[in-house]
């Protein structure tokens, strides 16, 4: 049985950015958050994560990829 979904092998591992990681990540994408793909603070991913997550809040996402070894993707937080 899993304990929680986020040590499901299919669940990618999601980690909330710091404020000035966060910074550094748009900085370095040239985006603003709004151009940032969404995800909601509903998402089983986000409420498993027992942090104090808000919206705005950006959120790393590690996938294992069979190509590139590791796909890193960002998501703002919405509600």
């Amino acid at each position: 049985m899993v304990d929680s979904i986020l040590d499901n092998i299919l669940v990618p591992k999601h980690i909330i950015l710091s404020e000035a990681e966060a910074k550094e990540v748009l900085e370095k994408l040239r985006v603003k958050p709004y151009q940032l793909p969404k995800i909601f603070i509903s998402d089983p991913a986000i409420k498993a994560l027992n942090q104090k997550v808000k919206p705005g809040d950006i959120v790393k996402i590690i996938r294992s990829s069979p190509t590139a070894g590791e796909s890193i993707a960002y998501r703002v937080v919405i509600e």
